[in-house]
Parts: structure tokens; C-alpha cells; sequence
């Protein structure tokens, strides 16, 4: 099915008239006939009773015309899209974060692309580290910004981008809440929530809790949950401190050696970069960080 032999269709269906019909597309009344009775061999039904002053679609010519009318306007949406991204009119980015990944990072950066592509479109996802490597390798968004990530594949390029500390999150009714810092043993005495899956677990685990696990509470997969329990005193977070969080929370930072990590860029390597994509990949990795996480 060939989209010319389409738009004769319709340009029939809509003037009920051949020769209007060829006028509107632009072309002889014969080309208009034969690309018709094309379409017509293809779907295996005549489309169009042709009569000298009664022409009129058939059964099966209505029952098909507004799946037709959906195809001809879907290319033409298509062609349009095409054409305003070759202008650069439409310049698509799609930013992978992991959950606690505050948005508040990529604002600037993102501010600052914008300039120079007027035609940004942002779409933000949020997921693991290893879900947001998922969808990378299949295309479904261009860049991550993710902590600590294991086995990162080779396909994946990575560039690390600034390292925070973990920081206790706790309700500013908690015992612990007028500390300037809390220590270690005081640590080990307090009740925490656990992050399932929390890739920097193994890592808090050997810094502060090397003898005997700590004191675990309630637990959630959502960073959110977590610091709604916080916030209602049943416990502490440990969490990266330019995690996004609830105003109502305090954070305090931890006396000793504190837990790090890494806040990395991720994005496929060898595969070819949208303008979006390449000021994005450019700004991120050459911004002072230290001026953002001070």
C-alpha cells in the first residue's frame, strides 16, 4: 500500500468526483484511476462504485476510509516531526535519575542547554541503577545520573562527577535531632530503616557496623516511604545528603570517616549523540560540581 494511493482514496471519498479528485492531488484523471484500482487490488475489494453522476464508496470503501484518513494524517505527523528535528526545532532528551538523585542537579545544566537549543524537550525518568543501565541499552532514555552502581557493562560509558557523604535523615522530634553530629556507638544504638536493595548497604555495613548488624526497623523500596517513617519518628535514615527530602526532615552529619559515593554519568558508548544529548553529556562532565554539593 503505497501513501499516494491512499491520498487518491480519499481525495475521491471526500469529492465524489474523479476528476476533482485528480484536480486536488495534482495529477491526471488516469494516474488518480490506476493508483486507486491499486489500492483496491491490494485490499481485495472494490472501494468505489464508479458511476457517470452516482460514484460512492461500497461497504467495505466506508468501513476502511477512517482507518485511511488515520494512516494519511499519522505519515504526515511523521514527515512534520522529521522535518522540525532536522531543524533542530524539536531537540528530545531523555534523563534517567536514580531515586535518590536530587532533580535539583540537572536544573542548571539543563537551564544552560536550553539556551542554545530552544526546542528542548526533557523527559525525566526515575529508577534503580540497573534498571536506568536497562533502559540505556535499549534506547529508552539517552543519559542516567546514578550513585554506586555494580558491573556497570562494557557498553556503557561512565563518568564520575562529584562525591557526597551520608548523612543521617531523621524527624526533628528524634532523640538524636539537636546533635550537631552523631557518632558512631550512638549509631549502633539507634533504630534504622532500611532502603531495600541499597547498593551502598555493603559499604555502611563495614564502615560502621563491622561486628554486629545494625538495628533495622521498618523497610521500603521507595525513598519516599522511608522518609514519611522518618518523619513520623520510627526511625533513622542514612542516606546520601542531596538526596531529595521532605522539609519536615533534619539531616545531621556523622561523626568519623563517613560513607561516600560516586554520582556518576552514564551513556552508550559509540552510539551517536543528539545535539541534546552531547551539550548534555559536555555540560555535566565539565560544571564545577564542588560549587552544587558545597
Amino acid at each position: 500500500m503505497e501513501l499516494h494511493q491512499v491520498r487518491y482514496f480519499l481525495a475521491v471519498a471526500s469529492t465524489l468526483n474523479f476528476t476533482r479528485a485528480a484536480e486536488q492531488c495534482n495529477v491526471t484523471q488516469p494516474a488518480l484511476t490506476k493508483g486507486v484500482q491499486k489500492l483496491e487490488q491490494e485490499l481485495g475489494g472494490q472501494l468505489i462504485y464508479r458511476e457517470r453522476q452516482l460514484t460512492h464508496l461500497t461497504d467495505l470503501g466506508r468501513e476502511v476510509l477512517p482507518m485511511l484518513e488515520h494512516t494519511l494524517a499519522s505519515a504526515r505527523a511523521v514527515r512534520c516531526k522529521a522535518q522540525e528535528f532536522q531543524r533542530k526545532e524539536i531537540a528530545p532528551l531523555k534523563i534517567g535519575l536514580a531515586p535518590s538523585i536530587s532533580v535539583s542537579l540537572v536544573l542548571d545544566p539543563i537551564a544552560e542547554i536550553a539556551k542554545l537549543l530552544p526546542g528542548l524537550r526533557i523527559e525525566l525518568r526515575e529508577g534503580t541503577a540497573e534498571k536506568l543501565v536497562d533502559l540505556l541499552l535499549e534506547g529508552e532514555i539517552n543519559a542516567a545520573m546514578v550513585g554506586d552502581v555494580q558491573d556497570i557493562p562494557a557498553r556503557i560509558d561512565n563518568w564520575s562527577l562529584f562525591a557526597e557523604r551520608y548523612v543521617a535523615v531523621l524527624a526533628p522530634t528524634h532523640r538524636l535531632a539537636n546533635r550537631p553530629s552523631i557518632g558512631i556507638d550512638e549509631l549502633r544504638e539507634t533504630i534504622l530503616l532500611e532502603r531495600a536493595g541499597c547498593d551502598v548497604a555493603p559499604k555502611i555495613q563495614r564502615s560502621y557496623f563491622p561486628a554486629e548488624p545494625p538495628r533495622l526497623g521498618h523497610c521500603s523500596g521507595h525513598d519516599l516511604h522511608l522518609q514519611y517513617m522518618a518523619a513520623a519518628g520510627l526511625g533513622v535514615i542514612l542516606a546520601p545528603e542531596h538526596m531529595p527530602r521532605l522539609p519536615t526532615l533534619k539531616t545531621i552529619p556523622l561523626e568519623g570517616d563517613p560513607v561516600s559515593r560516586e554520582v556518576r554519568l552514564l551513556a552508550v558508548q559509540g552510539r551517536r549523540y543528539s545535539p541534546a544529548l552531547d551539550a548534555f553529556v559536555k555540560v555535566t562532565r565539565l560544571r564545577d560540581w564542588s560549587v552544587e554539593v558545597s
